[in-house]
């Protein structure tokens, strides 16, 4: 009886041992899951230690205002981050020289502006690669941002960019000016929500392009510095 009982004790100690082997096992990849999924998430604001905004400006049409916005940029002084449509880039090489020239970041927003979470994660890549080396034969840049279309993203998404060493970035602050507010509204909507690390999203608009100049000015009187999003976020 003795002997028995040992047997069975050995028994259900071997089998305690293995099911807190697979608790461990499971807890572990769980832990991981959630660190990938934190290390993941997309950036929507850059260091809020210091006094510095970012203008993200998304690209894949607005051509006919980017002189005068790069013209006021350069006048106040400012370096704004652009985020071009691959597909754009094609169409309009030397204002991406121009952008480049003036000390802009070129950053990444797909080739042909789809849904991306309508995408696999390999058609995700696609769209940023051909974008990458787009803006890289042209301005001898390589982008290392990605703002992804309509602001849509998913896992698959935010795997394809991080695979190809990219961080995805959304916004603090939205200007909406898509829908051609006025330039007052532009203007009030960014000083409104106006902090530190804000990330501005803009578009090259009629009104963002009237806009500019009262809203950098009110910025400066405020205390910001003006970046690009490269340079608020480390």
């Amino acid at each position: 009886m003795y002997v028995k009982a040992i047997r069975v004790s050995k028994k259900y100690l071997a089998l305690g041992i293995a099911i807190t082997a697979v608790i461990f096992w499971f807890n572990a990849e769980f832990i991981t899951g959630l660190l990938c999924i934190n290390k993941l998430e997309p950036i929507y604001q850059g260091n809020t230690q210091v006094k510095k905004m970012a203008f993200a400006c998304n690209v894949f049409w607005g051509e006919e205002y980017l002189p005068g916005m790069l013209e006021i940029f350069q006048r106040e002084n400012v370096r704004v981050t652009f985020f071009l449509g691959g597909s754009w880039v094609k169409k309009h090489p030397e204002l991406v020289k121009e952008m480049a020239l003036k000390g802009h970041e070129l950053a990444n927003h797909s080739f042909s502006h789809p849904h991306p979470n309508n995408l696999s994660k390999e058609q995700n890549k696609e769209q940023v690669l051909q974008t990458e080396t787009l803006i890289f034969s042209v301005a001898q840049q390589k982008t290392v941002l990605y703002a992804p279309p309509y602001g849509e993203f998913n896992q698959s998404v935010l795997q394809a960019a991080d695979e190809l060493g990219y961080k995805t970035i959304m916004w603090t602050v939205d200007t909406v000016d898509w829908k051609k507010p006025s330039p007052e509204v532009i203007k009030a909507r960014v000083l409104k929500k106006a902090q530190n690390g804000a990330i501005v999203l803009m578009h090259p608009t009629e009104p963002t392009l009237a806009a500019l100049p009262e809203l950098i000015s009110e910025l400066k009187q405020q205390g910001y510095v003006l970046e690009p999003v490269s340079s608020i976020i480390k």
